[in-house]
């Protein structure tokens, strides 16, 4: 029997090693960490969002850049696929408000669990507190708590993760092996840095709702938090993106109203009252947006509406790199054929976060690596 290897037990390795069980490969799972799936499960203390309950155009588009080989892995499996997958395995799933889809048990171990009963009594075997260190010939060299070992995989699909939240095994490292073929890491799905003034002090954990955030052109509904090292969340996120590579964030703190309809209101007479008590009584502009106004918008504008809808947010950049949700950069798309085979490395493919790509947070990610590795997975078993 053909023995594939396949190194990182998160999604994306797990997806492989089913596609290749399926195909009748004697099937080996090597993870560097003491147990499988961990950002898995640290995603699933929130809910687990696998993928959202949108079409497939929608779904695509939500994507900055979508190199043909991601979106052939998509078109083979989206949003429904997964769903499918997830009731297959006895997990029901629903959808929230906002289209994001979770198993009904809003968690990821009960999920995690059935798929690796699964995935055993297939013939899989793990490997755990392997850690892989390259190639000897066409052997895969391990680190291991028994001492150096080795495997002779006739085929290998490589699934090791970005380089975020390294403590659940996700370091890259591994690029040490492929110099050449990635593009540099970038944090994505990322707070930013802001420094604040003292008043902002009582303020810190407070939500920012009802507002909308652009970037570059970007401009998003949502929701972010400002903490002491500075602004996170799903509305930050969303455009985390072009503001890592240097754009503006301006805030509209009053989406549902026009500039014109500001000012108006604006206009109505003040009499004695001080400016953030009119801002108050005509706006309802207090608390943390009225602070967010205070810090950024000073001194104040005669275009008081103006500034309202948009606020300049001055930030010191994105936080470290292993604090991000995922990461841009890894193994580059034209270092891959259109099945997600190495050019360099006949045989061996990749899939999941070590790929450079990189989506919002709402299930885009986990979606793109199940089907990624279940594209890598697939071709594997037809490469031996």
């Amino acid at each position: 029997m053909k023995v594939a290897l396949v190194i990182g037990a998160g999604p994306a390795g797990l997806m492989a090693a089913e596609e290749l069980a399926a195909a009748g490969l004697q099937v080996i799972v090597s993870d560097a960490m003491p147990s499988v799936g961990r950002k898995f499960l640290m995603a699933g203390k929130s809910g687990l969002n696998l993928t959202m309950d949108v079409d497939q155009g929608a779904f695509l588009g939500a994507f900055p850049t979508l190199p043909p080989a991601l979106r052939t892995a998509l078109d083979g499996f989206g949003p429904m696929q997964v769903k499918d997958w997830a009731q297959g395995l006895g997990q029901d799933v629903f959808t929230g408000s906002s289209r994001r889809v979770f198993p009904t048990a809003m968690k990821a171990s009960p999920l995690l669990r059935a798929w690796l009963r699964r995935l055993v009594d297939a013939g899989v075997t793990f490997r755990l507190r392997w850690r892989w260190t390259g190639w000897s010939g066409g052997d895969a060299v391990f680190d291991t708590p028994e001492g150096q070992q080795t495997v002779a995989p006739d085929v290998t699909v490589l699934a090791m993760g970005g380089a975020s939240w390294s403590r659940l095994g996700s370091n890259g490292t591994w690029v040490a092996q492929f110099v050449d073929l990635t593009a540099p890491f970038q944090p994505a799905n990322v707070g930013f840095m802001v420094s604040w003034s003292d008043h902002m002090a009582r303020h810190f954990g407070s939500a920012v709702k009802g507002c909308a955030l652009s970037a570059r052109g970007q401009h998003v509904r949502g929701e972010f938090v400002v903490s002491a090292r500075g602004i996170e969340g799903g509305g930050v996120y969303s455009v985390s993106a072009a503001m890592r590579d240097g754009a503006e964030l301006t805030l509209d703190l009053f989406p549902d109203l026009g500039h014109d309809d500001i000012a108006q209101r604006l206009a109505r007479p003040r009499g004695k009252a001080s400016l953030a008590n009119h801002l108050r009584k005509v706006l309802r502009l207090e608390g943390v947006r009225a602070a967010l106004v205070n810090e950024f918008g000073r001194p104040f504008p005669q275009d008081m509406a103006g500034l309202l809808k948009a606020l300049p947010v001055a930030h010191l950049g994105p936080r470290p790199l292993d604090e991000a949700i995922s990461t841009a950069g890894g193994i580059r798309f034209d270092a891959l054929d259109a099945d997600l085979m190495l050019h360099t490395h006949p045989g061996v493919f990749c899939a999941g976060e070590m790929l450079d790509w990189e989506a919002p947070t709402g299930g885009y990610l986990i979606t793109a690596c199940l089907a990624t590795g279940r594209r890598a997975g697939r071709a594997a078993a037809r490469f031996t």
